[in-house]
Order: C-alpha cells, then sequence, then structure tokens
C-alpha cells in the first residue's frame, strides 16, 4: 500500500511504520486484509507477546475479580437481590461505556506520527486486521490499569458499600463484552439474536465504519442517531 510515496512493508513490524501514513492512514486501516494470520507489531519479543491475547483469559482473569467485588459487597451489608440489582445497572452502565469509547476514542480522527501509532495499537489494528483473533480482546495488562480510574469515577457517585457491586457489575459487563466481540467474529451463531449481532458489527467493519458503534447491542446507536442507514431508515417508517 503506497501513501504519499510511504510504502507499509506487511512483512516488517508494523507499529512503527503506519504512523509515517500522515492524512491516509485513516483509509488505509479501512481497507481490511481478512486473514487470521496475525502480523507482527514491535521488533521486541516482550512487546510483541503483550499485544497477543487468547479470548479465553478474559473470563479466566476476570470473573473472579468480578465475583471478589460482588462478594465484598455483601460482606459490607448488601442483601443479594441489592447486589443483582446494582450489578445490572453496572452492566447497563458499562453499555454506555462501550458505546462511548468505541465511537469517540476508538474512532477519533488522526493523521500526525504519534497520533496514528497510538491509534493503530488502540483500534486501527483491529480494522486493518478484523480477524486476528489474537488481537481482538483487550491485553489484560492494559485492562489492569485502565480500571483503576473506573473504580474511582464511580466511588464519586456511589455508597462505599454500593462501589464494589457496581464496579463488579461494570467488569462483568466488559467481559461480557470482549467475549461477545470475539464471538461474533469467529463464531457461527445459531440463534437469530446473535445472527443479527454478527451482521451489524460486521457491516460496521466492512460497509459503514463511521456507524454501529454497539457491539452487544445497537441500543446506544438507536438513542444516538448512529444506526447504519438501512437500518435507520427502517427504524423511522
Amino acid at each position: 500500500m503506497v501513501a504519499k510515496g510511504f510504502i507499509v512493508d506487511l512483512n516488517k513490524p508494523l507499529v512503527f511504520q503506519v504512523g509515517h501514513l500522515g492524512e491516509d492512514y485513516q483509509e488505509w486501516i479501512h481497507q481490511p486484509i481478512v486473514s487470521k494470520e496475525s502480523p507482527r507489531y514491535f521488533e521486541s519479543d516482550f512487546w510483541e507477546f503483550l499485544t497477543r491475547t487468547h479470548w479465553w483469559l478474559i473470563p479466566l482473569i476476570w470473573l473472579p475479580v468480578v465475583g471478589w467485588f460482588l462478594s465484598r459487597a455483601i460482606s459490607m451489608g448488601q442483601t443479594i437481590p441489592q447486589v443483582a440489582l446494582m450489578a445490572a445497572l453496572g452492566i447497563f452502565l458499562w453499555t454506555l461505556v462501550e458505546y462511548s469509547l468505541h465511537r469517540f476514542l476508538f474512532h477519533i480522527k488522526t493523521k500526525s506520527y504519534w497520533g496514528n501509532t497510538l491509534h493503530y495499537l488502540l483500534h486501527g489494528c483491529h480494522h486493518k486486521h478484523p480477524m486476528d483473533g489474537l488481537r481482538l480482546v483487550f491485553p489484560p495488562a492494559a485492562t489492569a490499569v485502565l480500571i483503576f480510574p473506573f473504580l474511582n469515577l464511580i466511588k464519586l457517585f456511589s455508597t462505599p458499600s454500593a462501589t464494589p457491586a457496581l464496579f463488579g457489575g461494570g467488569l462483568l459487563g466488559y467481559v461480557m463484552y470482549d467475549v461477545t466481540h470475539y464471538y461474533v467474529h469467529h463464531g457461527q451463531p445459531v440463534s437469530e439474536t446473535v445472527k443479527s449481532l454478527k451482521k451489524y458489527h460486521l457491516n460496521h467493519h466492512f460497509r459503514v465504519h463511521d456507524k454501529g458503534f454497539g457491539i452487544t447491542s445497537s441500543l446506544w446507536d438507536k438513542v444516538f442517531g448512529t444506526l447504519p442507514p438501512k437500518m435507520a431508515e427502517k427504524k423511522s417508517r
């Protein structure tokens, strides 16, 4: 692929190449390479290792953490029904976080060298190589860093005993999101509901990348008017 004289060599580590694409970066990442092959990102084996994550690590690592936070809420005096309600609210709030991150951060427009480089690591790589199963879920090391700001945010508007339940629910929402995201790319759904989710998300990748930001649901796309054109047309009838 040639962009303003710069050639991205797909046989070499990609991360420190893509920044040179400048204004052509956005066009480049939305010309997907549909292959299950994982391209190399870094020369360093250590950093390369950190970018590769098997999907099953997400529930394996984070579900016990969810369980700990929910049990913490119970030990602080919350009843099981109260914890269930707060956890459900946490899951609901996560769907809004999921939509907002995907729309406003993951699809931010960049053109500078470091802007393109960081965006490629964050989300551009997924649009360029949408079937790369090892770069689809979020690396646990990065998640471990990012959960603390969210926990502190919840503490601002929640009581001490409700905070663990809300956060546990939000973290459970994240786990559901990541495994759902993996499944709509690599699974063969049988139910019509999941088939629709798969079609909805792949439409975002291969047809209208600036619409359809919901992964686990199209709810917030409906609320904020970012449904893909055909779906929006059907809704208005």
